[in-house]
């Protein structure tokens, strides 16, 4: 098995305004964005420092009525096998692997309770990812999921994904928190079942590194976009908002501080 499979690789905004976008994100977690050159499609890199973090595009017209949203792409080195066990452990294919011309293959997929997820598959080697909480970069990704259990058992069949440490949040009514590694490694994210009541569907959402909260709220909402819940603290300290970009895609931020 590949060292990064089941790994998530890249992040992909899917948006009605892609110049907004790159402005607002600009600002707030402090991307630079760059054409990406490829023929015949629109595709913006956003860059932290030199390295490259995401892409962000127009919801392609065939899928028109898409809401905005922010995609996390899982490796695989055998995209075919993968869809394979997707349908098997209960889950969609939505898109067969298609090429990206000199880049690699990609795929769409759900879970069994309709969280969207992509697949990338490259022979290209992959650099080294950085720490977790570098600035820019992706920090953690997170499944509000329509049943923990059911969930947890796909993607550690279909990922080879472990169990880190699971957060009792029954206090707040929100039952566990199961935080996840791939194949043992350090923890890359967590999940939960939604809360009841909850109007948004199953989702997978992402959290970009800033380097400090309020400011970068502040940008957020100097920028268009507004903020769902206060500011909290998580297990180890750091903090975290959940937003709405003012195209309508949600994300969140992490800082180590406030």
């Amino acid at each position: 098995m590949h060292k990064d499979y089941g790994k998530f690789c890249w992040y992909e905004l899917m948006t009605p305004d892609v110049p907004a976008a790159e402005r607002f994100y600009a600002s707030v977690v402090g991307w630079s964005m760059r054409d990406s050159g490829m023929p015949d499609m629109n595709y913006t890199l956003a860059y932290a420092g030199e390295g490259q973090v995401a892409g962000l595009m127009t919801v392609p017209s065939q899928d028109e009525g898409m809401p905005p949203m922010w995609i996390g792409y899982i490796f695989t080195d055998r995209i075919e096998d993968t869809l394979k066990d997707i349908e098997g452990n209960g889950g969609t294919v939505y898109r067969q692997p298609q090429d990206i011309p000199g880049i690699g293959r990609f795929a769409v997929a759900a879970d069994p309770h309709g969280a969207i997820f992509s697949l990338f598959s490259t022979e290209d080697e992959s650099p080294a990812p950085p720490d977790m909480m570098t600035p820019g970069h992706i920090g953690w990704n997170e499944l509000m999921a329509g049943d923990l259990d059911t969930a947890w058992d796909f993607y550690a069949k279909t990922f080879g994904w472990t169990k880190d440490r699971a957060i009792d949040m029954s206090e707040t009514g929100m039952g566990t928190y199961q935080t996840f590694a791939v194949r043992g490694g350090n923890a890359i994210g967590g999940m939960m079942t939604n809360p009841a009541g909850t109007q948004m569907p199953p989702a997978w959402g992402y959290y970009f590194v800033v380097q400090g909260l309020d400011a970068a709220a502040k940008r957020v909402t100097d920028g268009g976009g507004s903020i769902l819940m206060e500011p909290m603290e998580v297990p180890g300290g750091a903090w975290i908002i959940n937003c709405v970009d003012p195209q309508g895609a949600q994300f969140s931020l992490v800082a180590d501080k406030r």
